[in-house]
């Protein structure tokens, strides 16, 4: 039996055939923020169904890693999140 020569094969190119759960993919995923588009709805602590959204059952604060919220708006989603428990309006 002859053994084939690996120096000189074609390598898989293709990014989906090396993608593990382990390494990062080479295509970039970004969505964009949702309050952050043309007529979003305002942040306020007096809308709650926009708070309720991002917010899980427990009561806690979603991360914006899985909302893909932008860090501005995320801090100010925090800051009316917290209000409006403290109101006791969540």
């Amino acid at each position: 039996m002859k053994r084939k020569n690996k120096k000189f094969q074609k390598r898989n190119t293709n990014s989906l055939s090396k993608l593990s759960l382990f390494q990062k993919n080479d295509g970039k995923f970004s969505k964009r923020c949702p309050l952050s588009i043309k007529n979003a709805p305002i942040i306020d602590y007096k809308n709650i169904s926009l708070l309720k959204k991002y917010t899980s059952e427990n009561g806690k604060i979603i991360s914006s890693k899985i909302t893909s919220v932008s860090f501005k708006k995320q801090k100010k989603l925090n800051q009316e999140i917290k209000r409006a428990k403290i109101l006791g309006l969540i």
